[in-house]
């Protein structure tokens, strides 16, 4: 795990410079070391290594459940500092809040470190007698830059591109236009186009992508642009590799970093526990009840959790319920702490749970999802309580669910054997639902299990978003999204009044320094 860590040689090459712009995070321009640098495979990819993990912190750390998660009524945040004061909960979001401005941030920080190695890998490739050893740390940046993209794309729609941010920082000149969503898609699908045609069929290494994500992903893409053709071509791409399966215990792959890497992952996120701030996934350590992690960490803080809607949401038949979710009777046995020595039970009546913290859930929940416990069972913590299990950016399961999409495309409903075939593996694993199969798809049902199978994953929110303004209101406006107070609840409901609701403003910090963002989007493509 440690080639995910950059090296200090590394960090001495491409250290980021604080620009005028987030977007414009890049290395110094003088650079001594790089005739005697990236000089074989092994350097390139520690370089590469990078790209999985820290750089992704501040959206992987709150911004992906706030926004995949409270915008799309699946969780609550709390509504403290840490949170924006709960605004995503009910759509009062500001280009002032911090969650905007981490969140635009970080990926911008994914597609800049990402877009200077390609650059520097291209360069050093044009000062060698033979550099195809490059060749796969351009690809592996391209694939990353066209994910990060991609995301800006969907959380901030008009966005702007920058393919070369030393040039555009030494050239002093700021002012940057935003460029129209769809140009950005397809920049983005360039970047994934290359990284399919030039990354291995199979990951170089563990945790590594391989051109078959760059196919899940661009059917991902696809998808979103409602070019279901295509969609499904990149989907059946995957399928038919063989390469992946869906994982067969599902709790597990959540809750476990022995499953990181698994046959379902096309694409995560790599932590490490003792890799410091910035290297360890902290869901653990802010979803998971504080009775659970206590008192050896000072965290645990159930500042996020789901909400009565999607426990409600779930077929009374779903295993996915008890799979992702801490409810009234959840036990681990090998989860141990002098609250509970005999093991962790999930209590909210009273008896236990509550007469350890005065603090209950108003769904009487938790999130399951990237919570590993307390390290009794060996799990590997950071001195927060942060884990190393893996964030899936894209699992098998998607692509399936795409391509039974993509079939359906703008039908009413549809009984295609192909499709049901790929729905019906996902809605059954591990004999969920009985086994019973569905024997008709609709956008509705292909909706619900979607939600059901990414809940607490960071996606749902950009299921709604897709559907258009329309429908998305008509979704959320019917979420009761209150919680429990003694034996009544207290109903909240939020509500879509305009279409630009559907994205986040660009923080105010950029519009300040950067006007032109303020203006209308411009087309990238002459």
């Amino acid at each position: 795990m440690k080639k995910y860590k950059i090296s200090f040689i590394l960090i001495s090459i491409i250290c980021l410079a604080s620009c005028k712009e987030d977007f414009l995070d890049r290395p110094s321009v003088n650079n001594p070391t790089l005739d005697t640098y990236y000089v074989n495979a092994q350097e390139v990819n520690a370089a590469t290594g990078y790209l999985y993990n820290s750089v992704w912190y501040d959206y992987s750390d709150k911004a992906f459940h706030s926004i995949g998660e409270a915008l799309s009524g699946n969780m609550l945040t709390e509504t403290g500092v840490n949170y924006d004061g709960g605004s995503f909960n009910n759509f009062t979001v500001l280009s002032t809040d911090g969650m905007v401005s981490s969140t635009w941030r970080s990926l911008y920080k994914v597609a800049g470190t990402s877009t200077v190695l390609l650059k520097t890998f291209e360069q050093k490739k044009a000062s060698v007698a033979d550099g195809a050893y490059l060749d796969l740390g351009i690809a592996e940046s391209r694939f990353m830059r066209g994910v990060a993209y991609f995301y800006l794309a969907r959380i901030f729609k008009d966005v702007p591109i920058v393919e070369d941010p030393v040039a555009l920082a030494g050239s002093g000149d700021y002012n940057i236009p935003r460029y129209l969503q769809a140009d950005v898609l397809r920049f983005v699908l360039e970047d994934l186009q290359y990284a399919k045609d030039n990354l291995p069929a199979a990951p170089y290494a563990p945790g590594r992508a391989s051109s078959y994500s760059a196919a899940g992903m661009m059917a991902k893409v696809y998808l979103y642009m409602k070019d279901y053709a295509n969609a499904k071509k990149e989907a059946s791409e995957v399928m038919a590799s063989g390469k992946y399966d869906l994982y067969p215990d599902y709790e597990k792959m959540f809750t476990s970093s022995a499953a990181n890497n698994n046959v379902e992952s096309l694409f995560a996120l790599q932590w490490i526990a003792g890799g410091g701030y910035g290297y360890a996934n902290a869901v653990n350590a802010y979803a998971a009840p504080s009775t659970l992690l206590k008192p050896g960490f000072g965290t645990g803080y159930s500042s996020v959790y789901p909400t009565i809607d999607v426990l409600n949401s779930y077929a009374p038949q779903d295993k996915r319920r008890q799979w992702s979710n801490m409810e009234q009777g959840f036990t681990r046995k090998d989860w141990t702490n002098s609250n509970f020595p005999d093991g962790f039970k999930y209590d909210t009546t009273g008896t236990q749970y509550e007469t350890v913290t005065t603090l209950r859930n108003g769904s009487r929940a938790n999130s399951l999802k990237y919570v590993v416990g307390p390290g009794s069972n060996g799990e590997p913590l950071s001195p927060n309580g942060s884990s190393s299990i893996c964030t899936y950016m894209l699992r098998y399961a998607d692509v399936l669910l795409i391509y039974a999409e993509s079939v359906l495309a703008e039908g009413a409903s549809t009984s295609d054997a192909s499709a049901l075939a790929a729905f019906n593996k996902v809605h059954n694993r591990n004999h969920n639902f009985n086994d019973v199969p569905v024997t008709a798809l609709t956008p509705d049902v292909i909706l619900k299990e979607r939600r059901a199978e990414f809940a607490y994953e960071g996606d749902y929110w950009f299921d709604i978003q897709r559907q258009g303004f329309t429908k998305a209101k008509a979704i959320i406006e019917k979420q009761d999204r209150g919680s429990y107070s003694g034996t009544g609840v207290n109903h909240l409901y939020a509500h879509l009044t305009s279409e630009s609701q559907l994205f986040l403003p660009i923080p105010q910090a950029e519009t300040v320094s950067d006007p032109q963002l303020l203006q209308e989007a411009v087309p990238y493509y002459k």
